[in-house]
């Protein structure tokens, strides 16, 4: 079970949403409230770039490698992982919260643990790996009660 004390920030993203969340209640019954929403256009990567793979010559040999397609989706979700730790780190540098839960989808969440300031990192109190950004808060507070 999620202990979600008086004051705690809960940060509810995936690779275009982020939810930034305080608990005005206490650990018993939690009153999340939103404090900021983020929100970044991520279309897929068919309609971010029509690139092809892009090919190399391997030395002297008449054969050409290709080279994996970029993933422009997943570039972004990176970005936009990283732009939410930015802002968690003036917030924490600013002493505006205490703890932290974070909520987000495996490969946001991984992006967002590796750039994490140790200053916004000590803080944390559990990490989710879930999808919640399309559910509202009040499910949001039962479903991290229950985790």
């Amino acid at each position: 079970m999620t202990k979600l004390a008086h004051d705690i920030w809960v940060v509810v993203a995936d690779g275009e949403k982020a939810l930034f969340l305080r608990n005005e209640g206490d650990a018993e019954y939690p009153n999340l409230q939103v404090m900021r929403e983020l929100n970044e256009e991520n279309p897929p990567t068919r309609e971010q770039g029509t690139d092809q793979a892009g090919r190399f010559h391997d030395g002297p040999s008449p054969h050409r490698s290709a080279t994996e397609e970029t993933d422009w989706h997943r570039i972004a979700k990176e970005r936009f992982a990283d732009e939410i730790a930015g802002r968690l780190y003036k917030h924490a540098h600013r002493g505006d919260f205490e703890k932290l839960v974070i909520v987000a989808p495996p490969l946001v969440l991984g992006e967002m643990r590796q750039r994490l300031h140790k200053e916004v990192a000590d803080r944390v109190e559990a990490e989710i790996s879930k999808t919640l950004t399309g559910h509202p808060v009040d499910q949001i507070e039962k479903i991290l009660l229950a985790a």
